[in-house]
This record gives structure tokens, sequence and C-alpha cells, in this order.
């Protein structure tokens, strides 16, 4: 069936409404904090990374507490933004984790999070940066994981 002349007018003005509104999203939207993570493209190799069954279904209650250190951390370092990782703001991960073990088992007064979950998330970053610091000279992602 034919559109008639006034329906592609509305449906072209449809799809520019809707194009001006992705803009502004994506202008008022940080980039990604990172690049997807590259698993492998063989399925053997991928059943070896039981990404729910290996992390999140053992430590449902730590993953949720290390979500919310991000949380935090964006009202922190990035009030009113959308939650992204500002990795520039707080770089020292080693040395912060070691801060949070010292005072593991407590709660942080300014944050009202837990050291441990500091710690987490620090430890999670520190890997983060490391697999894609390897990634970028070149290490085959199966070298990776």
């Amino acid at each position: 069936m034919r559109k008639s002349p006034n329906a592609r007018a509305r449906s072209s003005k449809f799809a520019a409404k809707i194009e001006k509104i992705r803009a502004s999203i994506d202008a008022d939207w940080p980039e990604p904090c990172a690049p997807i993570a590259q698993l492998p493209t063989d399925s053997a190799e991928r059943k070896r990374i039981p990404v729910v069954t290996g992390v999140m279904d053992y430590f449902p209650d730590a993953i949720a507490a290390v979500a919310n250190v991000s949380f935090v951390g964006n009202e922190k370092h990035n009030p009113g933004q959308p939650l992204h990782w500002s990795r520039g703001k707080s770089p020292d991960h080693a040395d912060c984790i070691g801060r949070h073990l010292l005072e593991r088992g407590m709660m942080d007064p300014v944050t009202k999070v837990r050291h441990s979950a500091q710690l987490a998330w620090r430890a999670l970053a520190m890997l983060q940066i490391e697999i894609e610091a390897d990634r970028a000279a070149g290490a085959h992602v199966d070298d990776l994981v």
C-alpha cells in the first residue's frame, strides 16, 4: 500500500524529531568509560567465561555493593551527570586498594559504603586498565581472560 504525501511528510517529520532527540541525548551523555568486553568468538572458549553463573551468581550481594560504589563515586566526582567512570579523577588504584584494605570490615564515614566494596571496585578498575593496556599493545583477546 502506498503512503499518501501527507503520511510521508508526517513520517519524515517524526524521523527528524527522533534524530534531534538522539543528537541531544548523545551530546549530553558522556562517552562510555571503556569498550565493551571483547570476548572470544569460539563457542567452546566462550563457555569458559561464565559471567553470570561464575561471578554474579556467586557474589550477588558483593556485586550490588560494588555497583553502589559506582553510583556513590559518580555522585561525588560527577554530580548531576549520568553514571560514568571519570578515569582521570582518581587513578591511584593500588594506593586506594591498600588504604581500603587497612580499613576492611568498616564503613567509610564519608561515602557510607563498605571499605571492602570500595577495595573491590578499585581492584576491578585496576584489572580493567591492565587488560585494556595489554589489548592496546596487541595482546590476543584469549590471552587477556
